[in-house]
């Protein structure tokens, strides 16, 4: 019985120049920015456009457009395609923030012109509104107050909702809070004022008050601490819940001492974002704390003042001096603001679960 062998002819690697392929140089999106915007500078000029913003815009339009053909010449379609994802992606960003930059630019250089420690630590009585001179001191004191009693009044009450929906909540009472929690999310600020002056003011019969405003400013923080605060939990593994109630620990404990410790980072983030959404609010402390002149310590008895009803109580004057006030405070404000961002990143940061290396 014959056997044929039949001989292996070594297949030929393929050659190292059929799998390259042509690729850009790395700075070829640099040069293409810079050619779109001379061409959009030169469209714009030619166009006899005045706003620099619709030079931008087409300087926009143009880099996306010459991204993908040369791109798409040099490398193919589908890397133009990848190529138009990513600079799309960054003239979104571009757009977004550069009248965040603009915005703290103008406000950095108008608001310094009468910012120093003689306006943060004087008020403005005794003093016009069109006179120079006066200080923010009594609308600083008084964001500050009404910003703490309403984080004082809301937090815990949504930190107990959020935890109520994810640990406990089943049925049509938790989908009846998800449904409210929603609502509430969407309220304007001006019909949480009303609501207060409605009850609080008119049937209570309460004055005016840095209290009141804060009962409107708490209604305000509720559902994003609420919403803030489920997210992060939810991001909790089950393993650890399991772990802890499978070793004998009672669930409130288990969310009391495993649960929140791990979220903690997170549920401060969202604490101190929602503070700051309130702090710029003007229309509740318009409507029920009025706004004065005078140094008002006291926040349960009294009108007092704030950083934003101050800015608008300046700038509606239009004097020089009265318009150089309220960039000042706008800038206080900004600064106020973004202090409480930094504490909410550094405190994150800081309770952050720690992973073993």
């Amino acid at each position: 019985m014959s056997h044929t062998v039949q001989e292996k002819r070594p297949v030929a690697a393929p050659s190292h120049a059929t799998l390259a392929h042509a690729r850009m140089p790395r700075w070829a999106p640099a040069a293409i920015a810079v050619g779109s915007v001379a061409t959009g500078c030169l469209i714009g000029f030619v166009a006899g456009l005045d706003s620099r913003t619709q030079w931008g815009m087409i300087s926009a339009l143009v880099f996306v457009a010459a991204t993908y053909l040369i791109t798409a010449k040099v490398e193919g379609s589908r890397q133009g395609k990848n190529r138009v994802a990513t600079s799309l992606v960054w003239v979104c960003f571009l757009l977004a923030i550069v009248p965040l930059l603009s915005l703290a630019w103008i406000t950095l250089s108008k608001g310094v012109t009468v910012l120093d420690g003689y306006f943060l630590t004087h008020s403005m009585s005794g003093l016009l509104d069109t006179e120079e001179g006066g200080g923010v001191y009594h609308a600083l004191l008084g964001t500050i107050e009404q910003v703490a009693i309403a984080a004082l009044i809301a937090t815990p009450i949504g930190l107990l909702t959020a935890v109520y929906l994810v640990e406990y909540g089943r049925g049509r009472l938790a989908r009846a809070v998800t449904f409210f929690v929603d609502v509430m999310t969407g309220i304007p600020s001006i019909v949480a004022g009303l609501f207060v002056l409605a009850t609080w003011n008119l049937m209570l019969g309460f004055g005016p008050s840095g209290f009141a405003g804060s009962l409107a400013l708490a209604i305000l923080m509720m559902p994003v601490i609420v919403r803030s605060t489920e997210e992060m939990l939810k991001l909790v593994p089950n393993e650890l819940r399991e772990a802890s109630l499978a070793l004998g620990v009672p669930q409130w404990r288990t969310i009391l001492k495993v649960v929140l410790p791990t979220a903690i980072g997170g549920i401060t983030t969202g604490v101190m974002l929602a503070v700051a959404r309130i702090t710029g609010e003007t229309a509740p402390v318009l409507l029920l704390v009025f706004g004065t002149k005078l140094i008002n310590p006291n926040p349960f008895d009294g009108a007092q003042s704030s950083l934003p009803l101050y800015v608008y109580e300046q700038y509606s004057v239009g004097t020089t001096a009265s318009v150089d006030r309220a960039w000042a405070g706008a800038l206080v404000l900004i600064a106020f603001v973004m202090i409480l961002n930094l504490v909410a990143r550094g405190i994150a940061r800081w309770k952050a679960p720690q992973t073993g290396r």
